[in-house]
């Protein structure tokens, strides 16, 4: 009733609306990682369902991909071929929390195509092996370059002098310096036969697939949003309660009558 009037206060109105606000924003959070957690989810079945899969001449997959090359993406593939010489870093990586290199190299494939690898990973300050030489037989990943992010720097283009380093693969702008059709994918290097050399980059590891922290980020967004509830209400009921007392100390002091003074 009237007691509970002062909730209507503009400091009180304040306050309600930033514990709805509060609780709002929280609860969004937690479903926003349970939908990552969708997401990862959904990432883990089908990297383990092309990893699975077994080892297809990149040819062939190439012809089944057809014009959507991502349908292949985590594929494994074979691939023979010889190294070209020249080399691109691909420059701001890490590996097993060391930072470093990856290595692409080009391989003119036995049918002349031309695809990039990805030979592995080289730390900071190690010199970087010179592809093999000869024909190798490569096994592989089949991978599809990300997407610019937005705000992403982009590598400077000049036409004039080859790329010797990368932040991001581009095959459409490494095409310009390579022979022959460039595959519209580039593979992860898993191993080759002659074998890969200890000297040589450290491959790179598949995808973790675990289900990473969103759960129970997702849980803990939803607890703090209950408590800051549960302590809107305890804030209410405190303030009702102290009122309440007060307006019942005012009405039980009385000052005292005449009939009542000591004689």
């Amino acid at each position: 009733g009237s007691g509970a009037s002062f909730l209507l206060r503009p400091k009180w109105i304040a306050f309600h609306l930033l514990v709805f606000t509060a609780v709002v924003a929280m609860i969004a959070l937690s479903f926003w990682q349970l939908r990552r957690l969708d997401e990862r989810q959904a990432f883990n079945a089908l990297v383990t369902q092309q990893i699975d899969q077994p080892p297809t001449p990149l040819g062939q997959l190439l012809v089944e991909a057809g014009n959507d090359p991502r349908s292949i993406e985590w594929r494994q593939t074979v691939v023979t071929g010889t190294f070209l010489a020249e080399q691109v870093i691909w420059f701001n990586r890490s590996q097993d929390g060391v930072a470093g290199d990856n290595v692409l190299s080009a391989l003119v494939a036995d049918n002349a195509d031309t695809v990039v690898i990805n030979r592995g990973f080289v730390a900071l300050g190690d010199d970087v092996p010179a592809a093999p030489v000869g024909e190798l037989q490569i096994l592989a990943r089949v991978r599809f370059p990300p997407e610019r992010q937005r705000g992403e720097l982009t590598d400077a283009i000049d036409r004039s002098e080859p790329l010797a380093e990368v932040r991001r693969i581009d095959l459409d702008q490494l095409a310009d310096q390579l022979p022959g059709n460039v595959a519209p994918v580039y593979l992860d290097l898993i191993d080759s036969i002659p074998s890969v050399r200890p000297t040589d980059p450290v491959p790179v590891p598949p995808p973790t697939l675990d289900e990473g922290p969103h759960l129970s980020y997702a849980v803990q967004w939803f607890i703090f949003a209950t408590c800051v509830a549960v302590g809107w209400v305890l804030a209410i009921r405190r303030s009702l309660t102290s009122r309440r007392r007060a307006a019942l100390k005012d009405a039980t002091t009385w000052p005292a009558s005449e009939d009542s003074a000591p004689q």
